[in-house]
């Protein structure tokens, strides 16, 4: 059964940083592109970013780049976001998804929280 748990959440200050780890299971992650969705209280899900298969392809939202980092160890079959620079636009349950699509079956997510 695949299987992707997020990790790594929690209580940061702004400017401060969090890496978040999505461990998968149940099917061949070196085969999928990868990505992180966040979804804030009352608000739509949003596209964070997508790492191909090999890890050599990102992409991010504007909102994040040069602040985020998504890569991944296909032999640890984990993918993970390195979030610098939290800001508080940033607090979100933040999921990990199969294939970048923004339709597969969720997660429990791993909730971020930004705050003085």
């Amino acid at each position: 059964q695949l299987q992707l748990v997020e990790s790594g959440g929690g209580l940061v200050q702004p400017g401060g940083s969090l890496r978040l780890s999505c461990a998968a299971s149940g099917f061949n992650v070196d085969d999928y592109g990868i990505g992180w969705f966040r979804q804030a209280p009352g608000a739509e899900r949003e596209a964070v970013s997508c790492i191909s298969s090999s890890g050599d392809t990102t992409k991010y939202t504007d909102s994040v780049k040069g602040r985020f980092t998504t890569f991944r160890d296909n032999a640890k079959k984990t993918v993970y976001l390195q979030m610098n620079s939290l800001q508080p636009a940033d607090p979100a349950v933040y999921y990990c998804v199969p294939a970048c699509d923004p339709f597969a079956a969720w997660g429990q997510g791993t909730p971020v929280l930004v705050s003085s």
